[in-house]
């Protein structure tokens, strides 16, 4: 086909998209994850893992608690009953699915926990303590058993036990006249660490949750490849690309 053929081609495609059919099934496990794009663009997706398909989706600008509660009111009202959820721990929809979904197991994503972690200790943290709790958090998502999860938080309770007057420490600034807390990113890690605990190892008892979101992580790279490639694309031809990508993804199940 010449230049030409190929452009009217693509411009009728992105003139409108597809619908996407919901599957219905009882008792699914899905994951729940979003990724931005240029143009203020935020896709929002909500996969159910053990079928690899993409039950919702939503393209918006951000994530937002009405919008995400809307849309698992609708999975619900199609007749999909989730009763487990992996997410980054985002609060919208921590809070959405909570509200909706209340007796809805929730997984943390324990790959977004290893990587927030990693980011605030730095690879090279400038103290021994530091380093040792590093070490801790890249033994996270090697975990496959409730033996080793429990080794785990053993060596994590011990490293707190051991530290914790430390990460107490404080300064004072003399230009605001307040404390501060000297070893910020410490603390900050161990208090995500904390909070996500209570859901981080939901995924050793039910073999049917997946332990991260890197089912749909992969999916989105692919995505951006292939809508790198159509730059020059308007705002609702790229939305209307991610639909058809959405729908033809699903069909090849």
């Amino acid at each position: 086909m010449s230049q030409s053929s190929l452009q009217r081609l693509f411009k009728r495609y992105l003139a409108k998209a597809p619908l996407i059919t919901i599957r219905n099934k009882i008792g699914a496990s899905i994951l729940i994850d979003a990724t931005y794009f240029p143009n203020n663009i935020c896709l929002v997706v909500y996969y159910q893992s053990d079928i690899r398909y993409t039950q919702l989706y939503r393209i918006t600008d951000n994530e937002y608690f009405v919008e995400i509660k809307e849309d698992l009111e609708n999975i619900r009202n199609l007749g999909i009953h989730v009763k487990s959820v992996t997410c980054d721990g985002h609060r919208s929809i921590l809070k959405a699915v909570k509200k909706v979904f209340p007796s809805a197991q929730v997984q943390r994503c324990t790959v977004h926990v290893k990587r927030q972690c990693r980011i605030w200790l730095t690879q090279n943290p400038k103290t021994s303590i530091g380093i040792d709790l590093l070490h801790i958090v890249n033994k996270l998502t090697s975990i496959k058993t409730i033996e080793s999860a429990n080794h785990w938080l053993l060596s994590l309770n011990s490293w707190y036990e051991e530290n914790k007057l430390f990460l107490e420490q404080k300064a004072y600034n003399p230009v605001t006249g307040r404390y501060w807390y000297k070893h910020k990113m410490l603390r900050r890690t161990m208090t995500l660490i904390q909070k996500a605990l209570p859901d981080l190892f939901r995924y050793l008892y039910d073999p049917d949750i997946p332990s991260t979101t890197n089912r749909i992580e992969g999916f989105f790279s692919h995505l951006k490849e292939k809508l790198q490639l159509h730059r020059g694309l308007s705002k609702q031809s790229k939305k209307n690309f991610i639909k058809w990508y959405l729908y033809f993804m699903n069909e090849n199940k």
